[in-house]
């Protein structure tokens, strides 16, 4: 008996649109033959919809206009086990969700939370897993208990930042070396309200922006080597795959040069020893068990010198786009995204 899957997307985030375009990926790529898929989505209102719009009108955006579109909520209901209609007080039972969704209210661990009060099983990481990865100071600092090697890195709270301006400054030099530096929001994904800041006076511009996607910033040293993606899977005994490097056309991997631009090279796998793309693939691993990490997450890495081998973050929900590159992993590892969508249905089960 076919799986009636629900693929979640769209969502109150800035990666509203991403999320549209992952979501196409799977619904292209779920099989027929195993799932019965059903596409729910949310604008960025918050409205949540049970729509039959096709993958390119999701991709577009045109689905919020699909005719077909009825209300739908996931209910924390057990008994209901899926979504509620309030128009007819129909409800649809689900085997399993997809949270096609990136960034804020979708990645963070607030639909995760959700979905466990459902008790309806669900691809990739629980509530805390989730929060923890996607809130940048947390996941530093719990990975520096580790002795997991990052780039040095300092955290505030936005309110505080006009009282503490000359504190921070003061960080920076003493700290994390100087300028050039990264300042990012806590909690956001696809390099968005980044900003690198090569001197001081473009440090405020650049915490406002921070300030705009999150309540606390973090900033960060600039790093100067290979910036390299691995692709992890699994619940309890994870595994990693190819190494991946990404050579970006912008200053640095920004969300043009990801998303926009479409003119970053990419190089399967990594252009870099054997032995340092297994500290990779070690270290991914360690760090995904660490976290809490299931089901699978995108694991960043900075590779300086040649063989310094220093982590950035963890994607817990990372892209499906046709240019992302956590499928593409899978892919040159010889699974295909039919396949790996299989694997995490699985694994969602499993848990």
């Amino acid at each position: 008996m076919k799986k009636t899957i629900a693929v979640l997307f769209g969502g109150c985030s800035s990666e509203h649109e991403i999320s549209r375009l992952s979501a196409a990926t799977v619904l292209r790529n779920l099989s027929r033959e195993a799932y019965e898929p059903v596409a729910v989505g949310i604008t960025k209102e918050g409205a949540w919809f049970l729509t039959e719009a096709s993958p390119e009108e999701i991709e577009k955006g045109t689905w919020e206009k699909h005719p077909s579109n009825r209300q739908a909520f996931l209910t924390p209901d057990r008994t209901v086990h899926g979504l509620f209609l309030p128009a007819s007080g129909d409800t649809l039972r689900l085997d399993v969700v997809i949270p096609a969704l990136h960034g804020k209210n979708g990645e963070d661990g607030t639909v995760q939370g959700l979905l466990q009060l459902s008790g309806i099983p669900f691809v990739g990481c629980a509530a805390l897993a989730s929060a923890v990865c996607m809130d940048k100071a947390v996941s530093h600092t719990l990975l520096a208990s580790a002795g997991i090697g990052q780039a040095r890195y300092l955290w505030f709270y936005a309110s505080d930042y006009e009282e503490q301006q000359a504190s921070v400054r003061e960080r920076i030099a003493a700290d994390l070396g100087g300028y050039p530096v990264f300042v990012k929001p806590a909690n956001a994904g696809s390099s968005v309200g980044v900003s690198r800041v090569d001197r001081g006076d473009d440090l405020d511009a650049a915490v406002a922006k921070a300030a705009h996607e999150d309540w606390r910033v973090v900033i960060e040293e600039c790093i100067t080597g290979r910036e390299v993606e691995c692709a992890v899977l699994g619940n309890e005994k994870p595994e990693a795959a190819l190494v991946g490097e990404i050579a970006a056309s912008a200053t640095f991997y920004d969300y043009d040069d990801k998303y926009v631009n479409g003119t970053s090279q990419l190089y399967i796998p990594a252009r870099l020893s054997p032995q340092v793309i297994d500290e990779i693939r070690r270290t991914a691993c360690r760090a995904y068990r660490l976290l809490g990490c299931e089901g699978l997450a995108r694991v960043d890495f900075f590779v300086r010198n040649e063989t310094e081998v220093i982590l950035n973050e963890l994607n817990t929900l990372p892209g499906f786009t046709s240019i992302s590159m956590y499928p593409k992993l899978w892919e040159a590892c010889g699974l295909s995204c039919s396949a790996l969508l299989d694997r995490l249905i699985a694994l969602a089960f499993e848990r």
